[in-house]
């Protein structure tokens, strides 16, 4: 069975997730910068009142994923608030100062954030690193989910990359059969099976967006609803 994921940027959006069948979502907010991490009131709405599996972006401010000890700090708390909240995943992205995936700190947020999920999210597709060795990197950090667009603009164009990540896994003999790719990144209803087709992956992530009058990003029910009909092949 293919897992949906939708990237909602507020709590209207995850209603409008809701309504369009979906069961489980990314929660941010300020999708515009990438997105950044969500009020608690929201992470409490879409656990709680709306009943969905949510995923907790972690990001407290736009630009690289090399953090102060300071914003690392703030982040250990949204952590623990998450937890306590009854979220299902944190999403969260570092990178050291030379790019690489860093290995010691996301290990300390995957023990922080347990029995939680934690998803490295596509700061990954900025490491100055080869996308395998990113991978074992991830891997190595004791994350369960990758979400990726193959180390390319969009999961379209980076496909042969994800491709070899999941042949990758697949052909592990070890726990990391369990790990999951996640593609994101320009995945529409019009073109998610061919992703899936193409790559081989379990899981997709798919924002649905639309633009409002007054430019708010904002999530569209019926793109959700054709998103996962297409998804399943119905």
């Amino acid at each position: 069975m293919i897992q949906v994921e939708i990237c909602t940027p507020s709590r209207q959006s995850a209603e409008a997730a809701k309504a369009g069948g979906a069961q489980r979502i990314e929660l941010c907010r300020n999708l515009e910068v990438g997105g950044l991490t969500p009020s608690l009131e929201d992470i409490e709405y879409c656990v709680h009142t709306l009943g969905l599996r949510t995923h907790v972006l972690i990001r407290p401010r736009q630009g690289d994923f090399c953090y102060s000890e300071a914003e690392v700090a703030e982040i250990e708390r949204t952590v623990i608030q998450c937890k306590t909240l009854g979220a299902a995943a944190v999403v969260v992205g570092f990178l050291t100062a030379e790019g690489h995936v860093d290995v010691t700190l996301t290990h300390r947020i995957v023990q922080l954030a347990a029995p939680m999920e934690v998803t490295f999210h596509r700061a990954f597709d900025e490491a100055r690193q080869e996308p395998l060795d990113a991978l074992q990197a991830v891997i190595d950090s004791g994350c369960h989910r990758l979400l990726t667009s193959g180390q390319a603009p969009t999961a379209p164009q980076g496909a042969a990359v994800i491709r070899r990540m999941v042949e990758t896994i697949q052909s592990s003999k070890s726990t990391i059969q369990n790990f999951h790719i996640l593609a994101g990144s320009g995945i529409t209803p019009a073109n998610v099976r061919q992703i899936i087709d193409a790559t081989g992956v379990t899981e997709v992530h798919g924002s649905c967006k639309t633009t409002l009058a007054d430019g708010t990003i904002q999530t569209d029910a019926a793109q959700v609803r054709q998103l996962i009909a297409n998804t399943l092949g119905l």
